[in-house]
């Protein structure tokens, strides 16, 4: 279905996790609010025509005012474009259809995308030369050139994607590995055995002894935890314990 009702307690699922499958353009909305009146059928106009495309999920603030606050939503209507688990796009107020549909044109794939599912060295730097903001052909560029041994060439790749949690954590992990720190190696081997929960748990541990290593100890775990999603329980409780563990 091209527009669904969200909640906080299906959140995590309906947006975050499916948004790694479609794109998923989420609706800040409330009854009283006039001008999300008429932002509503616009955009749920576009989901019918653009079914197949994307997800319009719709939120009530007023019934869902912690993740509400979440998102910093300070005025409404406010909208964000979902992809892969994160907000890659968004605007605030009742634009006009056009606009609207400009927005979602966006979202839609084009050359860059399908650069970056080819997923090759050459793919991903044309990809990157297309759109150098593009931090996920950053990220899967720098992973190629660690596995290749050139680990300068991959520190070089993600310094342009500062700002981007996943990046900072292989730049992090990249230079940790580079030190032999004992403690991140075993945290690295159980991420790469598929238990990034475990990781997370040894990271946070290795904090109190690491001396020089502790802001790069913590952006591998913000990193790791990007993934889970701002909702995940599991993430809301690492988060206070790297709190506890930095300060």
């Amino acid at each position: 279905m091209a527009v669904i009702d969200v909640t906080e307690q299906d959140f995590q699922q309906q947006v975050i996790e499916k948004s790694h499958e479609i794109p998923v353009v989420v609706d800040f909305w409330a009854e009283w609010c006039g001008p999300c009146r008429s932002l509503g059928p616009i955009l749920e106009k576009e989901a019918g025509a653009r079914e197949g495309d994307f997800v319009l999920a719709k939120l009530d603030t007023d019934a869902n005012q912690q993740l509400a606050a979440q998102f910093g939503i300070q005025s409404i209507p406010a909208v964000k474009a979902f992809k892969d688990g994160k907000v890659v796009d968004e605007f605030v107020g009742a634009l006009p259809p056009a606009r609207v549909a400009a927005f979602l044109d966006g979202l839609m794939p084009n050359e860059s995308d399908a650069l970056v599912e080819a997923g090759d060295e050459e793919s991903l730097k044309q990809a990157i030369a297309l759109d150098p903001k593009r931090a996920d052909a950053k990220i899967k560029l720098a992973i190629l050139q660690r596995k290749g041994g050139d680990l300068d060439a991959a520190l070089a790749t993600l310094a342009n994607a500062q700002g981007d949690f996943s990046a900072d954590g292989l730049a992090a992990r990249i230079r940790l590995e580079q030190t032999g720190d004992e403690n991140a190696l075993a945290a690295f081997k159980a991420l790469d055995g598929g238990d990034p929960q475990k990781a997370v748990d040894l990271l946070i541990d290795a904090i109190a002894s690491a001396n020089g290593a502790k802001d790069d100890l913590r952006r591998v775990v913000v990193g790791i935890l990007d993934a889970f999603g701002v909702d995940h329980p599991f993430a809301r409780d690492a988060r206070r314990r790297l709190a506890g563990a930095l300060y």
